[in-house]
């Protein structure tokens, strides 16, 4: 198959993938990715952008916990039906690829691989529990490649490291603001820091289009997460932030991708992940130092409650050549959701399509998009129940590669 004409129908199945994949389970946002490691040309440059717009609604919401009151922030009272939960966000990814000499391949990349938006705000049944929460990461990382004859093929053997940093914060309603002298929210920042690896092998025939990888992603251990727990809005007498430390690691990955060509000008791929969500089940933060009237050092104060399972997603889908400038792909994806008894991550599927745009040998431009389901369930906690039913999602992407 055409070198230039291969390219082009890979960066389209592959675009497909970015964007069917940006909605899995967890705090999954763009996930690892090495697949410009595999590119033949000596240097290759490519910045991706995906846009994701989920539509996550809770309804049937009921406030649980009669300790909770009745305020107008919302607490024992506010909306019951049609809340939205999510909100819109995008996943850039940013990579640099270069053969250093013949049997070795680097790359370098910067991604958010994790992250998360809930915004129901504080007029709703459940603002005890939640008004917005948020996620985000950084990821920078250094991945290289040996490959060797094996056959009709090439073999390689496949290591990295990457550096992440995590951070967030928390809002919810502990009192009820007509208690208290402020809005009656909490709300925690949280930051932390660690380092992964990666390792994993590929073997490759070029002239059918061939590739099968295995790449696992070791856990980061963000070691100390540092933050800060503002009650200022509930006591006065806490007018300075509580420093809090909690301990968690962002989960292992093991991905499994395969390809190859059908016929002239068709690709077929498909992949297999597995991620260690189910580590994330209650991670407690407590008192840095003790603060009187609130916590001993060390006591822990609150706790953030994901109770999840591990993800499982698949994907499959196929790939063609209309002509030397010209390929597009279309793929399905299913996620398995991560939510046990509290959350919104349900099982979702996602048909996505990628186009890819190469007007010469240097350049190569690409754009898709993915409509989706976020299937219906509930959720259940100490402090308020509540249902959704299935959802739309959709995202849109893009990407500039240059390479020679």
């Amino acid at each position: 198959m055409n070198r230039t004409l291969l390219s082009s129908l890979i960066g389209a199945s592959f675009l497909s993938t970015v964007a069917g994949t940006a909605m899995a389970g967890g705090l999954e946002r763009g996930g690892y990715n090495i697949d410009l490691l595999f590119d033949p040309s000596r240097f290759a440059a490519e910045a991706t952008a995906t846009y994701v717009m989920p539509d996550r609604k809770l309804d049937n919401v009921v406030d649980v916990n009669p300790a909770n009151g009745i305020g107008s922030n919302g607490i024992g009272g506010g909306a019951t039906d049609g809340v939205r939960d999510t909100e819109d966000y995008w996943v850039p990814r940013i990579g640099v690829k270069f053969g250093a000499v013949d049997a070795v391949d680097c790359m370098f990349d910067y991604s958010q691989p994790w992250g998360a938006h809930s915004n129901p705000g504080a007029d709703w049944m459940g603002a005890n529990s939640n008004i917005e929460t948020k996620i985000n990461s950084d990821n920078y990382a250094a991945t290289c490649s040996y490959k060797m004859q094996a056959g009709k093929g090439q073999f390689r053997v496949i290591g990295g490291v990457f550096y992440q940093e995590v951070d967030g914060f928390k809002v919810r309603s502990v009192a009820p603001d007509i208690a208290v002298p402020g809005n009656g929210q909490g709300r925690l920042e949280l930051a932390g820091n660690g380092v992964g690896w990666r390792i994993g092998a590929a073997y490759e025939i070029p002239e059918i289009a061939l590739r099968a990888s295995l790449v696992y992603n070791s856990e980061v251990n963000l070691g100390d997460i540092t933050g800060t727990l503002d009650l200022s809005q509930v006591n006065p007498l806490l007018a300075s932030p509580v420093p809090v430390v909690g301990q968690q690691a962002m989960p292992a990955s093991v991905e499994l991708k395969l390809q190859t060509g059908i016929a002239p000008g068709w690709l077929a791929f498909g992949s297999v992940k597995w991620v260690d969500w189910s580590q994330l089940q209650v991670v407690p933060f407590a008192c840095v130092n003790p603060t009187p009237g609130l916590c001993a050092q060390g006591q822990e104060i609150t706790s953030l409650e994901l109770l999840y399972r591990d993800g499982w997603t698949v994907q499959g889908g196929v790939g063609h050549s209309f002509n030397e400038q010209w390929s597009g792909a279309v793929s399905l994806t299913w996620d398995r959701g991560t939510s046990t008894t509290v959350g919104t991550q349900s099982d979702t599927w996602t048909l996505s399509a990628g186009a890819a745009y190469t007007p010469n040998q240097n350049v190569e431009v690409r754009f898709g998009g993915a409509l989706g389901v976020l299937t219906s369930g509930s959720s259940a906690d100490d402090q308020v129940t509540y249902s959704y039913g299935n959802d739309l999602v959709s995202a849109l992407s893009g990407t500039l590669k240059v390479k020679f």
